[in-house]
């Protein structure tokens, strides 16, 4: 599926189908809702990544000169350089991956920070991946979990959907379906992001109670006037989301995490129609079967993010990396296409 913050080429510029039935269309064409999380780490990537480095690297090289001469840049110092190495090797297992997993997903959720780590290299990386998720048919779910302010969330969301106007032309960004955000800088903060995602068909999908042990730390404090902050936080994003008119879900998301499937029922109260991105399943310890409240809006009301899990397939159970990925994909989504 393509991004849907495309404009026409010509004539008047149509309004962005909603998120919530881009996301119904997706999942019912696919027949998933697995997310394929991507956190490449250099010192774990599939052999044949390494193998096809050469092919890699001469992609990426080929990307920087034509970054130079856009800018009119002078020749570089020459030499290998370490990044532009490890970021051919991540972009070679990142194909690899998807081409191995896709079948079985609906969407893919790079972790940006994984690939900024890497410099700009990594960031050529990223948009290389990003391109090959797209030819195959997938959403596109930027893991950055962005927060700022003002000007500044302006800008993250101009760098995660596009909609920046220059004196050069207009600048596309990462052109993502979704992102993930984080809204403990309040409501002013969110709404610079939740505005350019609309803009462009896409959603935002915001920290309500992430996966990880310390969520407890903050997330589950009790507030004054009653309730834990991940319940203020829920009723916030449920009033921000606006219901697609052909499935009803809205345009406005929430990270949940699968590790505490215990608050899923009431999440799902608080968030009646809001799309619920599901991280935590397999190396977090998290358990699909326990999803079940996350669908209730249907099939497309819950993904089920998956990274690691998928991965590193291969190391748990044995085989060819590129097969077990394939199989454990394919394994989560018919475990979650059976709970809706």
């Amino acid at each position: 599926m393509p991004s849907g913050g495309a404009p026409p080429a010509s004539g008047a510029v149509s309004p962005a189908a909603a998120f919530g039935d881009r996301l119904s269309s997706a999942v019912a064409d696919r027949g998933s809702q697995v997310v394929l999380g991507i956190d490449p780490d250099p010192a774990r990537l599939w052999p044949e990544a390494v193998e096809s480095l050469s092919e890699s690297r001469a992609g990426l090289v080929l990307a920087l000169a034509d970054v130079e001469r856009s800018a009119a840049l002078g020749p570089g110092q020459g030499g290998r350089d370490a990044r532009l190495d490890a970021a051919a090797a991540v972009l070679g297992h990142c194909r690899a991956l998807i081409d191995a997993a896709a079948p079985a997903c609906v969407a893919v959720k790079p972790q940006l920070a994984c690939f900024e780590r890497l410099g700009f290299p990594g960031w050529l990386a990223l948009e290389a991946t990003v391109a090959h998720a797209r030819d195959q048919g997938l959403l596109v779910i930027a893991d950055g979990k962005r927060g700022d302010i003002a000007t500044s969330a302006a800008a993250y969301g101009q760098a995660l959907f596009g909609g920046l106007a220059t004196p050069f032309g207009a600048v596309a960004g990462m052109a993502a379906d979704a992102a993930t955000v984080n809204p403990l800088l309040g409501e002013d903060a969110l709404a610079p992001l939740i505005d350019a995602a609309r803009g462009t068909g896409g959603t935002v999908f915001v920290l309500v109670r992430t996966s990880n042990p310390g969520a407890a730390d903050l997330f589950d404090l009790e507030l004054a006037d009653g309730g834990p902050l991940w319940e203020r936080i829920a009723r916030m994003v449920a009033a921000a989301g606006v219901q697609g008119p052909e499935s009803g879900l809205a345009d406005v998301g929430a990270v949940t995490g699968a590790t505490v499937p215990a608050h899923l029922a009431r999440l799902r109260e608080l968030m009646p129609r809001t799309p619920f991105l599901l991280p935590g399943i397999g190396a977090q310890g998290g358990d699909v079967g326990a999803l079940a409240p996350a669908f209730a809006p249907g099939r497309a009301g819950g993904l089920v993010s998956a990274s690691r899990a998928i991965a590193d397939a291969h190391a748990k159970g044995g085989g060819e990396p590129a097969a077990a990925a394939r199989a454990e994909a394919e394994r989560l989504r018919e475990r979650a296409w059976a709970l809706a």
